[in-house]
């Protein structure tokens, strides 16, 4: 028994000696890879800096759908010209000038500025050649043509409205009608019939007013 009980002892012994070797050994693994790690971090932070972490992205909200695009410029053109639109009914003759030419100043614009437009003081900086428009059409497309003058600084510009060879009776169709369109744009300020080396009896020489700077 007792020699059963001193094996058995020894046995035990050596068993806890193992286990503590055995010990011994994880911790001393676990302390190499705990350094291995802490020096793969050091190592990459002195590599790469300073980590922003990134800040979690809000969640989208419900999806609307996107209104129909509204033609805003369009509308605005248009009504720019109904507010310009100009009326048939309006009669031009009696604020022409008596002459052969039935030229128009405005009130405030003295004689002298007709005679220097018919003479060409002003250089012709735009044209508009209405030939073969419908009387709707040319007055849309007048009003539109004095007002991008103006925009764009001209003082003197050429509106050819045609002679009538081609109309019944060879009446100009247009030539009336224009001259009343333009007495009732507050930026004509005066236009006479063109010089035959500009046009004659089928077109007209137009004054505006400057811009404002």
């Amino acid at each position: 028994m007792k020699a059963r009980g001193l094996a058995e002892l020894a046995g035990l012994k050596a068993a806890l000696v193992q286990a503590q070797r055995d010990a011994a050994e994880r911790a001393a693994r676990e302390r190499e890879r705990a350094a291995r790690e802490r020096l793969e971090r050091e190592l990459f932070a002195t590599t790469v800096g300073r980590v922003q972490p990134l800040r979690k992205a809000a969640a989208p909200g419900p999806s609307r759908a996107r209104p129909t695009p509204v033609p805003r410029q369009r509308q605005l053109d248009e009504a720019a010209v109904l507010v310009e639109a100009l009326s048939d009914e309006f009669d031009v003759e009696t604020l022409l000038d008596t002459d052969d030419a039935l030229s128009f100043r405005r009130r405030g614009i003295g004689p002298e500025v007709v005679r220097k437009l018919r003479r060409g003081v002003w250089a012709i900086q735009g044209q508009l050649d209405l030939h073969g428009l419908r009387r709707d059409a040319a007055r849309e497309r007048l009003a539109l043509f004095v007002r991008e003058a103006v925009r764009d600084g001209h003082r003197c510009v050429r509106v050819i409205h045609g002679k009538g060879n081609g109309s019944p009776g060879r009446e100009p169709v247009l030539k009336s009608r224009v001259k009343s369109w333009l007495v009732q744009k507050n930026d004509v300020i005066a236009f006479v019939q063109a010089r035959a080396s500009d046009g004659g009896h089928g077109a007209l020489l137009v004054l505006l007013r400057p811009a404002n700077p």
